[in-house]
């Protein structure tokens, strides 16, 4: 039996050195001056300071590292998979002396030196990631898929477990970690991962998209390496803060707005504006209503970001700031004058994320293409919408991906931006491939509200419904019937009237049916508008187009090539990765700016064109029409004023 005096002095020796398993990184002393020696050990020393601790712990063996001469130049350096680690030695001297200048072409670190820290970081990563370590999450839905199997057997698997319960999760094949990487769950494939990533914009070093693995061991580089990682790509850097229980001491503070491209060509706004995550107050489901188009026939699905007004507490009042609301919405961008149905079945078209107005989506949906929305308030806790709000800025940056009218449409997309970015775990088994289909599921997963969108009235005027001016416009057709007596039995037959046959009403109207009268004017310039048109892409198509035409249908493609950045606001910026920073704004600006100049200036010059290319029966119906509204706005003014009614602009 130990004395007191020897069990003492055994639990002194216990705590004093502990016996812990950890990392051990070893140079290779072969053939290296001690110049060379003491430059390549203290490289090995400023790694091994930036790692996690829980990486160093669990990382428990002896990883030599060389230099060598038999790597190809651009190579620098590789793992074997004895786990050795070579640098090229093409470097050392740039290493051992005083200008540190950086010129790896491809990526972001600043200095050379940062470059051979970060290629030990990344072979490192991998031998990290080959080990299995399971990750927190994945272990729960791992014991769960596994307890379901028990009970149910693998037919009665839900689909989130399929596959699932035979294995371990690595890091770079953690669900929640490929989502926000970009290799998504695929809709209708039983959990199948796309095989390519298509967030290839603004990548700090495009090597990453290459697989997950790499992935991984890019941005442990980032992670550790740059003070600007967790604001360029904040929803990654929270996952690994996570995942290794710990975070950087040199992590910069950043912004808590978000950087996003104000997709418009009006230039009263800045090209680029900030969204604050702490203002959003709620994230509706937004619908427009199936037409009669092909396209258009099941309907379009996107997202609304509900944001409050700057001072406003976030609440219900924040429903009726719709100049600050925002709607996320996935479309095919058409650089084309023709709309495909062919190019849209075989993905010929990319697929991104447009940040656009509230209120131009509601003006295109309801007067343009005379469809309704349905705003639907979707159960997102306020971490659910910030994590949402940062996937999607993310995304806005980095995708390009493609559009399929089927496979890989509005509706999937909108699914995959939900899941990947509130991280909710009712989204993972959804598959939906339409709009109206992906609105049940929701609801049926109890995620979606339809409670405000019961009473139609009542969802009109606090902004859960947008009615198509369709009814309106038969409202106001109604009205002018009433009051007017106009012998028109449907109002179609108004619409189709000559101008001039119309203004003979105009003198009897008073001010409700005036007011009538020139929403409906508006409706039908909006409607010759879009007749010409189509009437001019039906000329420019056929086989005997005049040659003025064609001039114009290229002018008109060059404008829409040159509308690109407006969806891909990546493409202007070079320099840098992930969320444009601060520093990075004005340069964005600049470009931003010029862009915009010279598509207005190109649209302006194609109006002009088109202007001459119409026909005379064309142009007068226009004129006579636009008079029209001149007329009824005056007359409109003028019987306000007589009324005692303030007088309008």
């Amino acid at each position: 039996m130990l004395s007191a005096y020897a069990l003492l002095f055994s639990l002194l020796l216990l705590t004093a050195s502990p016996v812990q398993a950890a990392l051990r990184l070893q140079l290779e002393q072969q053939q290296l001056t001690e110049d060379q020696l003491q430059a390549s050990q203290q490289l090995l020393d400023e790694v091994f300071t930036v790692l996690p601790p829980r990486m160093v712990e669990q990382l428990d063996q002896t990883v030599p590292v060389s230099w060598s001469q038999h790597l190809p130049d651009n190579v620098m350096g590789r793992a074997s998979p004895g786990g050795k680690i070579t640098l090229n030695q093409r470097w050392l001297p740039v290493l051992l002396s005083t200008s540190d200048s950086h010129n790896i072409s491809g990526r972001q670190h600043p200095t050379l030196r940062t470059e051979l820290k970060a290629t030990l970081i990344h072979e490192l990563a991998h031998l990290y990631d080959r080990g299995r370590f399971w990750l927190t999450d994945e272990r729960r839905l791992l014991q769960h898929c596994r307890s379901r199997e028990r009970v149910q057997g693998h037919i009665g698997l839900p689909s989130e477990c399929r596959g699932q319960t035979n294995r371990q999760f690595t890091l770079s094949d953690a669900p929640r970690w490929l989502d926000l990487a970009g290799w998504q769950q695929q809709i209708g494939k039983r959990g199948r991962r796309d095989a390519d990533n298509f967030q290839q914009l603004r990548s700090p070093d495009t090597y990453e998209l290459h697989n997950p693995q790499e992935f991984v061991a890019v941005n442990l580089e980032y992670f550790l390496l740059d003070p600007q990682y967790a604001c360029r790509r904040p929803a990654l850097a929270d996952y690994l803060q996570t995942h290794f229980a710990w975070a950087p001491a040199h992590t910069q503070p950043c912004t808590t707005q978000l950087p996003y491209l104000n997709a418009s060509l009006d230039t009263s706004p800045q090209a680029l504006a900030w969204l604050d995550p702490e203002r959003i107050y709620q994230v509706h489901y937004l619908l427009a209503e199936p037409d009669e188009s092909w396209a258009g026939r099941w309907g379009h699905s996107m997202l609304r970001l509900v944001i409050c007004a700057p001072g406003r507490t976030p609440g219900p009042d924040c429903l009726l700031d719709l100049e600050h609301h925002l709607v996320l919405s996935f479309r095919a961008f058409v650089d084309d004058v023709q709309l495909s149905s062919w190019d849209g079945l075989m993905g010929n078209y990319p697929s991104r994320l447009f940040l656009l107005p509230l209120q131009k989506v509601v003006d295109e949906y309801t007067q343009l293409e005379l469809r309704g929305l349905s705003s639907v308030p979707l159960r997102l806790d306020a971490q659910a919408r910030h994590r949402l709000a940062q996937q999607a800025t993310a995304l806005h940056w980095s995708y390009d991906g493609t559009y399929y009218f089927v496979s890989n449409n509005c509706a999937v997309e909108t699914l995959k931006l939900l899941r990947s970015g509130s991280a909710l775990p009712q989204l993972q088994s959804l598959d939906s491939q339409t709009p109206t289909g992906l609105l049940a599921l929701l609801d049926a997963r109890g995620l979606a509200d339809l409670k405000p969108l019961q009473d139609h009235q009542a969802a009109l005027r606090q902004g859960y419904y947008f009615d198509s001016y369709h009814k309106r416009y038969n409202h106001m057709f109604e009205v002018l019937r009433r009051q007017l007596q106009i012998p028109f039995a449907r109002l179609e037959d108004w619409l189709s009237s000559p101008a001039s046959n119309r203004q003979t009403w105009f003198a009897a109207a008073n001010t409700r049916s005036t007011a009538a009268l020139l929403v409906l004017e508006e409706a039908i310039q909006r409607r010759h508008v879009l007749e010409i048109q189509q009437d001019l892409k039906l000329r420019f198509l056929s086989n005997d187009a005049p040659p003025e035409l064609n001039e114009a249908a290229q002018l008109m493609q060059g404008l829409l090539s040159g509308s690109s950045f407006l969806s891909r606001p990546g493409e202007l910026l070079s320099e840098g990765y992930g969320l444009p920073q601060p520093q990075e704004s004005q340069q964005f600006l600049k470009i931003a700016t010029a862009r915009q100049q010279m598509l207005l200036t190109s649209a302006e010059d194609l109006k002009q064109r088109l202007l001459s290319l119409m026909s005379a029966e064309q142009r007068q119906q226009l004129d006579e029409t636009g008079a029209n509204i001149n007329l009824l706005s005056r007359q409109l003014r003028q019987l306000h004023s007589e009324s005692g009614g303030i007088q309008l602009p």
